[in-house]
């Protein structure tokens, strides 16, 4: 996120611009909402908002300074601290099974994905789209990556929002990108070729989703889907087109179903805080499952972490200390997250939806 730009005004201006300041910015103050702020200010308590703004100016002085992912994470836990952004309307959904078993983290030639957690699991196959152009049908890829992750939870999200499966959506692909905070950008290495190419996987893929059920796991529960029953969809190859998503996109059956019965919740800023990083993504969905489900302390051991975030991993030692450094980061946005890292492997305590950054339910 880009400062705002400082107030710049000619000096026979100023005086009539901002009245109670002066000519020069003050106090180290330059950005422009803040010298605005002060302007607007009474007198008689201008001394302690003149104060308030300078560590304001000072913040965001220092965010300047961090790499885009850390100020992000930055950003975000200020929002908290400062009891903003965790309103029922920046509430984001995501089926439960794709958050817990995940998704490949990187491009991928496989043809098939497998992943197990628990009581769930995940099989992916990758599928075929017909090019109106050539008539014949290409193989697309399995889904992966961040892109992936967040094109489910937004249109998750939608059938949830919306309560049908047939749901309405943004017309604009570039508006849902920048909703997300990502610069839009063209080209073959740009961030609409990235979406489109994530929204072609999706289309074509299948999905395998099962769950043990009974009190001994002795029972199963088996959905064999598409997300997508129907997605008129193929998006213009030119950057210099115009990019839209298709007005309506039609969930199967079985998979509405299972996503109105098995989702979790999500904060719209703490996505936005992780996604950067699809193992963060995935990490920051399973912390809030566990944690939603939590009567008492839980601990997990590293052979199971390993298990299901170390894929491509060789050496543990080198997936203990990135996965250390993963709950660091994500607790800088969640600082009252009760989660510890030991020899043995991971512990979390139950609290309240506050510490997730989710709005209490409501009562009945």
């Amino acid at each position: 996120m880009s400062r705002p730009q400082a107030l710049v005004v000619a000096p026979a201006e100023q005086a009539e611009a901002l009245p109670h300041v002066g000519l020069e910015p003050v106090g180290g103050i330059r950005d422009a909402d803040l010298l605005k702020r002060l302007s607007d200010t009474p007198p008689f308590i201008r001394d302690h908002e003149l104060q308030r703004l300078r560590d304001e100016q000072a913040r965001r002085d220092r965010l300047a300074t961090l790499p885009r992912d850390q100020r992000r994470r930055a950003e975000t836990q200020h929002l908290f601290a400062e009891g903003k952004g965790v309103e029922r309307d920046n509430l984001r959904h995501i089926h439960s099974v794709l958050a817990m078993c995940g998704l490949p983290y990187k491009p991928t030639a496989d043809r098939t994905w497998e992943a197990t957690q628990g009581q769930m699991k995940l099989k992916i196959s990758a599928g075929e789209l017909l090019n109106p152009h050539t008539g014949q049908w290409e193989e697309q890829p399995l889904p992966s990556g961040s892109r992936a992750r967040l094109l489910l939870m937004h249109l998750t999200s939608q059938a949830i929002i919306q309560g049908r499966p047939d749901i309405e959506i943004e017309s604009s692909l570039s508006a849902f990108i920048r909703s997300m905070g990502i610069a839009v950008t063209g080209g073959k290495q740009g961030s609409i070729h990235a979406f489109k190419q994530q929204i072609n996987a999706l289309a074509a893929c299948n999905m395998r989703i099962g769950l043990f059920a009974g009190e001994k796991g002795e029972k199963t529960r088996n959905i064999n889907t598409q997300p997508f029953s129907q997605l008129d969809l193929w998006l213009p190859t030119s950057a210099k087109e115009k990019i839209l998503w298709p007005e309506r996109i039609t969930f199967s059956r079985e998979f509405f179903e299972s996503i109105t019965r098995h989702s979790i919740p999500l904060n719209m800023n703490a996505v936005k805080a992780f996604q950067g990083s699809p193992r963060k993504l995935d990490i920051y969905f399973w912390l809030t499952y566990r944690f939603r489900a939590l009567k008492e302390q839980k601990s997990i051991s590293w052979e199971a972490l390993k298990e299901q975030f170390g894929k491509g991993y060789l050496r543990e030692r080198k997936f203990r200390a990135d996965f250390a450094e993963e709950i660091k980061q994500i607790k800088e946005v969640f600082p009252k997250l009760q989660v510890q890292l030991n020899e043995h492997g991971f512990t979390i305590q139950p609290g309240v939806a506050e510490v997730m950054a989710l709005p209490a339910k409501p009562r009945k």
